[in-house]
């Protein structure tokens, strides 16, 4: 087993980023909003000391994931982002990156800030991977795992020797006490299959986008806590559109459930407010197909 410290980055807790360190290679795993990216370079930068970044792992293709990359390679040019075949024909379209950039820009307002650098269109990635791919990375080996069903493009990337995991939100945003929220945005059956893919893999650490580090047999019980929550969340949205209930009714009814502690503190309730809408369109469409 090699010896890996991993470390928190986000310059704050609704930003994704987390260094991980064996000593000779730093790879950085998401990066988090544009208006906070050259305050996360920072935070790796004094991390690392004299030492450069030399990778950027990317879970998907979403502005609070993905668009720091590009102010991170400000600091370090010779940073490779690897990230999913799909995120990366993602991140190529002006139409794509117009409509993370207005969600960053609205972002950025609600936390006070109302100018800062755009870099968003350099965004691209170095290494596209597709679900099998082997990513060599100095002394480590990685293994892309496809993670859909909070995205397209959800990529996971796997270290066999540490049986190390790095998730993506379709496993579910950890709340902390046992509570898993589900982010199933383009599939509930798919975000289904992909749980139980990584209930099937030889994880002792899991590293999750907006929270940290689960190692142990606390992996398991989240993965476990993750897909009860996900079907339950599902069938009680179902429930409450049967009865003839509003997608406001079903939204309050999410909220209620999981709008709290950590998940409150990570999560802007707008962001909450959009996501959840989709989520419950899709479970319209998943449970009431001809309707």
């Amino acid at each position: 087993m090699r010896n890996i410290t991993i470390t928190d980055v986000r310059p704050t807790l609704c930003d994704s980023g987390f260094l991980l360190d064996d000593g000779k290679t730093a790879i950085l795993y998401d990066t988090g909003f544009a208006f906070t990216g050259f305050r996360l370079a920072d935070r790796v930068r004094e991390t690392l000391g004299e030492r450069k970044l030399d990778y950027i792992f990317l879970t998907h293709s979403h502005y609070d994931h993905a668009l720091g990359a590009v102010y991170v390679k400000r600091y370090w040019p010779d940073a490779k982002i690897v990230a999913g075949a799909y995120a990366a024909k993602i991140f190529a379209k002006p139409t794509a990156r117009a409509v993370m950039r207005d969600l960053d820009r609205k972002m950025a307002a609600s936390c006070g800030v109302h100018e800062y650098e755009d870099l968003i269109d350099t965004l691209a990635v170095d290494i596209s991977v597709e679900d099998g791919d082997r990513i060599t990375v100095g002394n480590m080996v990685f293994t892309a795992v496809s993670l859909p069903g909070h995205t397209r493009c959800s990529v996971g990337f796997y270290l066999a020797e540490n049986q190390l995991l790095l998730g993506t939100e379709t496993l579910g945003l950890y709340g902390g006490e046992g509570i898993v929220m589900p982010s199933y945005l383009v599939g509930y059956e798919t975000a289904l299959a992909s749980i139980d893919r990584a209930l099937s893999m030889e994880i002792d650490t899991l590293l999750l986008p907006h929270y940290g580090v689960l190692r142990g047999d606390t992996v398991k019980s989240f993965l476990l806590e993750s897909r009860r929550s996900a079907v339950s969340t599902a069938e009680g949205i179902a429930e409450i559109l049967q009865n003839g209930g509003s997608e406001q009714d079903a939204f309050q009814y999410f909220k209620d459930k999981f709008y709290h502690g950590y998940v409150k503190d990570t999560y802007p309730i707008d962001a909450m407010e959009l996501n959840t809408g989709i989520m419950v369109n899709m479970i319209r469409k998943a449970f009431f197909p001809d309707a």
